[in-house]
């Protein structure tokens, strides 16, 4: 009975609380693990080779580390510092930055949830494929056709048709053995988070030390295979310095690294809020961007042996579901113990999956339980109702039009919702942050010129940019930016509090308008993120968000503008799905012009932190956090 009792406190210990009442992880390794199973997922294992074989050769490493460092590690560590300093989810965090991004924290959160009602349709497939393993031989053995026959005709059942009008759809019932799994899946998720970090701390050394450990299985499997240096030369061993002036590759290489890392969805936010508070977040954002990267960089060594063994042509095309559903598994037919790879193969895709959506649907739950309604029903409760009703909305991808629904819904939500909601972000986080007290220094006028001309100058980049040339969209963005910015230090009062470059009253005016915000919001951070020995925000970090990240990621957005051509204008299921990822723009808007309405998304003791004390001297920390977020100040991460 004792060893009973000690297995079960194993698997759901008692929930350990910080200082201020909020739950915590076990331990950090538990953050960690959790957070790289919310980072690596399946498209480490299958969207990253599709994306590189698109851009073979040494080149692309070249565009994917600058991604990296310049655009992803900055979004994470902006994440995990604002949950982890401000003890709640999406809403209650970017409601201290100001109450006018409440709408950004709801934004998130949607993002993440409806990404993750098809997510769980992908892994059930993979479950499809999973059971089928165990036939011998293989329902798919015999060649491409049979493969590609297995997937369309059994798995996914799908048909479509194009007509000169457009695109027609077998509008069908429910495949069974699809939503049999997903509902599956769907409980599984649910007995994955029902109890809250304590017990996710526990299933994620579980349902990611085991994929780690067979990403090395497979890598090994496939860099031996016969002639799989044929393919494996082509990631690491070809150079075509041409491909670095076509800006194919560096929209591409931004792009795996922005949907990879995992930032946009308000899981990181969430995850973090439940960190000790003084808990060493840059270290952890550094450690859990790495990982990410390294492990769909081994796994592109496995793809690319695969791709040389199968002697794939270069020309041809390779998506994230031909990799995963036709490549391997044709692949694995051809193994000798084609079963045991097989059985081995999917199992990894689905535990990195299950991760990456119970941390999607996270973010949702902990912004629900963070209000005064939310904590009223017991936490199994809430996510129950949570995991149903993404269960349910998940449906309509099991039907005979699914596949395609998902792919539409897929497009548009990665392509615009999420990128929206994180150029928002990037915005706002840099020009809102206090700025109450620029306006005191500087005055309204000044203030509004010069944030609307920084606005003003990323969205012409990309109007000006398609609609006569690259480099005319640059020198517009450049040009709206110089004249708006030195115009509202024209306008600008001399500032009462002199700043850092005071001797230089113009100079000085700039950095008020310009820089304060996010650099105060850098400075107020470390004062709690970068506590004793804990790594400090880097001074760079700001402007980069501010400078380099935003404009970025907003012509990342105009690229997906541009991809809703004619073609996709006549395809219903795009039209619906193009429609929907704009529920994301009024969210933004309501929270912006009209945030009172969100007050029921954040407590009542939480509302008014925004309102912080006014900063008496330029980059002081002026929050007590001990007073202001809870906490003795004396916590040391586990």
């Amino acid at each position: 009975m004792n060893s009973v009792k000690g297995a079960l406190r194993f698997f759901v210990p008692r929930v350990e609380h910080a200082d201020d009442g909020r739950e915590v992880w076990p331990s950090r390794l538990s953050f960690i693990l959790a957070s790289m199973g919310l980072a690596v997922g399946i498209g480490n294992l299958l969207r990253y080779p599709s994306i590189v074989y698109r851009n073979y050769g040494v080149q692309w490493f070249i565009p994917y580390f600058m991604a990296l460092f310049l655009v992803g590690i900055p979004l994470l560590l902006l994440e995990i510092s604002l949950g982890q300093a401000y003890r709640g989810g999406a809403v209650v965090a970017f409601n201290r930055v100001s109450h006018r991004m409440r709408g950004l924290g709801l934004s998130v959160v949607f993002v993440g949830y409806i990404i993750a009602t098809y997510y769980v349709v992908i892994l059930a497939w993979a479950m499809a494929f999973f059971r089928h393993s165990f036939t011998s031989p293989l329902p798919w053995t015999g060649g491409l056709k049979e493969i590609e026959s297995f997937f369309f005709d059994t798995v996914v059942r799908n048909r479509v048709t194009e007509t000169a009008d457009g695109f027609s759809y077998d509008y069908g019932g429910i495949i069974g053995e699809t939503i049999g799994w997903s509902m599956f899946l769907w409980f599984l998720v649910y007995l994955c988070i029902f109890k809250g970090v304590g017990l996710t701390g526990r299933i994620v050394y579980v349902s990611m030390l085991f994929p780690l450990a067979m990403l090395l299985v497979i890598t090994i499997r496939g860099v031996t295979l016969e002639n799989a240096w044929r393919g494996i030369r082509l990631y690491i061993a070809t150079w075509d310095g041409s491909k670095l002036g076509n800006g194919q590759i560096w929209k591409d290489a931004v792009g795996q690294i922005f949907f990879s890392i995992g930032a946009g969805f308000g899981s990181f936010v969430a995850y973090a809020s439940y960190n000790k508070k003084y808990a060493n977040a840059v270290q952890d954002s550094l450690i859990i961007a790495l990982s990410n990267s390294l492990y769909e960089i081994v796994a592109g060594f496995a793809a690319f042996g695969v791709i040389g063994f199968l002697n794939i042509p270069r020309d041809q095309n390779l998506t994230t579901f031909s990799i995963a559903f036709i490549t391997y598994p044709q692949a694995l037919a051809e193994l000798p113990g084609s079963n045991v790879w097989s059985v081995l193969f999917f199992m990894t895709v689905i535990l990195l999956g299950i991760d990456s959506a119970f941390g999607l649907l996270e973010g949702g739950i902990t912004v629900i339980v963070d209000t005064d309604w939310g904590k009223r029903p017991s936490r199994w409760i809430t996510v129950g109702i949570a995991t149903t009703s993404a269960a349910l909305l998940s449906i309509m991808y099991t039907t005979e039009f699914g596949f395609y629904l998902l792919d539409a819904v897929d497009t548009w939500f990665n392509n615009i919702a999420l990128i929206l909601a994180m150029w928002v972000q990037c915005a706002g986080v840099t020009s809102l942050y206090r700025y109450k007290d620029v306006v005191s220094q500087t005055g309204w006028l000044a203030f509004a010129v010069a944030n609307g001309s920084y606005v003003m100058s990323m969205v012409l980049l990309v109007v000006v940019g398609h609609t006569v040339s690259s480099w005319a969209g640059v020198i517009v963005f450049v040009a709206v930016l110089v004249i708006g910015t030195v115009v509202s230090a024209l306008v600008a009062q001399q500032p009462p509090i002199s700043g850092p470059f005071a001797k230089v009253a113009f100079v000085d005016k700039l950095w008020w308008l310009s820089c304060y915000s996010s650099e105060q919001l850098r400075q107020d951070l470390n004062g709690i993120v970068a506590k004793g020995k804990n790594w400090n925000i880097p001074v760079i970090w700001a402007p980069m968000l501010r400078w380099l990240t935003a404009p970025v990621l907003m012509v990342i957005l105009s690229f997906s503008y541009e991809g809703f051509n004619s073609k996709l204008r006549r395809d219903p299921l795009h039209i619906f799905a193009f429609a929907f990822a704009h529920v994301v723009s009024v969210l933004l808007v309501v929270g912006f012009v009209l945030p009172r309405v969100f007050d029921v998304f954040i407590s009542e003791g939480h509302r008014g932190e925004h309102e912080l004390q006014y900063a008496s001297e330029p980059r002081q920390v002026v929050a007590d956090e001990d007073d202001k977020l809870g906490g003795s100040g004396t916590e040391e991460q586990g």
